[in-house]
């Protein structure tokens, strides 16, 4: 008998999902000959024991779907909801208990960042995992890069080249708000990609003086309407000071209760900011004098058909995992590494966060194309 295998994708939904489950499945069931049983909805259906089986005709024709056949969420096993209360429950026995009852060899898990602290948290109680890297922001540490990304960049870059003739039609500033709560790949690299004038992400406070007088600058040469790529993560230099305080009080502090307090206060801050972009907005209407219009692309970008170079990644990761399994290569993520597929210890993976590094090639090639990122 095959080894028994169980499947699911959790976190924010992506491109790519289906390819990748397509990928592991196919190279599982016909050359492996594993038997198969996707989870539904994360890490949620693991601890209620909602399951299904998975076979040929149930990978049949996802390749070039959007979204996840198994379903997500971002239910954590250790924290799940209890009924409307608020409250939380550490249910990883229950998971525990399933995993052993279906006779599992391996649990393989689709997803971000916090699939994959997730994921760590089960092999620390003695349960074999593996997981591949999702995301569209492309955070993941300890890979290249991460099959969603593409696609997303793809759109966004796209929502970027459209606002152009609207901005130069009406001589507007147009802010783009493009997903990124802590990383600004994705506005980075659609910002690059779409000629955006000034670029604004969580790894480069700014000052909004800047930004302004990198506007008025386009005006001085003959340039009335400019184009602003904003991580929704940026932050000006007063909120990253306020942002950072809190982190080092948060580290510093001795007990679970008062770091309890600090990451509260955190989690405050971040529900103020989210509509930062609304206020930039109305800032430089008024400090630039020209109509300034604001389109948040939002989730917009997590949807569709996966890019090529997506579907090509997401099969082989998922490819390469189930090989990994197979050899009974376990607590592993598979990463890119240049041309490579490697696995990575799980350890080394969680908790971690890929931010853009202030060096970054494509920071300096959008300096010197003259984009500003106000600082």
């Amino acid at each position: 008998m095959g080894k028994r295998i169980g499947l699911l994708t959790s976190g924010g939904d992506c491109p790519g999902l289906n390819a990748a489950l397509r990928g592991f499945g196919k190279a599982a069931l016909g050359r492996y000959g594993m038997e198969l049983i996707g989870f539904t909805d994360g890490f949620r259906g693991l601890v209620h024991d909602r399951y299904t089986k998975l076979g040929y005709q149930e990978l049949s024709g996802i390749l070039a779907d959007g979204g996840t056949i198994l379903g997500t969420s971002r239910d954590k096993p250790h924290k799940m909801p209890n009924g409307t209360s608020g409250k939380t429950r550490d249910m990883t026995e229950e998971v525990i208990d399933h995993y052993e009852r279906h006779k599992l060899d391996c649990l393989v898990c689709l997803g971000g960042g916090g699939t994959q602290k997730n994921a760590a948290r089960l092999q620390r109680v003695g349960l074999n995992v593996v997981t591949l890297p999702k995301t569209i922001d492309n955070d993941v540490a300890c890979t290249d890069t991460s099959f969603g990304f593409d696609t997303a960049l793809g759109i966004a870059t796209e929502a970027v080249d459209r606002l152009h003739s609207t901005a130069t039609s009406h001589n507007r500033v147009i802010v783009v708000e493009i997903m990124g709560h802590r990383a600004g790949w994705l506005a980075l690299g659609s910002g690059l990609a779409g000629g955006a004038d000034v670029i604004l992400i969580p790894e480069i406070p700014y000052d909004i003086e800047a930004v302004t007088q990198a506007i008025k600058e386009r005006a001085r040469f003959g340039k009335h309407f400019s184009i602003i790529a904003v991580a929704e993560g940026a932050m000006d230099r007063t909120q990253h000071a306020q942002v950072q305080k809190l982190v080092d009080a948060k580290n510093r502090a001795s007990g679970k209760e008062e770091r309890r307090v600090f990451s509260e206060q955190l989690d405050e801050f971040h529900r103020q900011h989210t509509n930062h972009t609304v206020r930039l907005t109305e800032q430089l209407s008024k400090r630039t004098e020209q109509e300034s219009r604001l389109t948040i692309l939002g989730h917009l970008l997590r949807g569709g058909t996966p890019s090529p170079r997506d579907r090509v990644l997401a099969t082989q990761l998922g490819t390469t995992a189930a090989a990994l399994v197979d050899a009974g290569q376990y607590g592993v993520m598979v990463a890119v590494r240049g041309d490579e597929l490697v696995p990575v210890p799980l350890v080394e993976v969680a908790s971690k966060k890929k931010l853009v590094p202030l060096e970054h090639a494509w920071v300096q090639t959008a300096r010197r194309v003259g984009a500003s990122f106000g600082d």
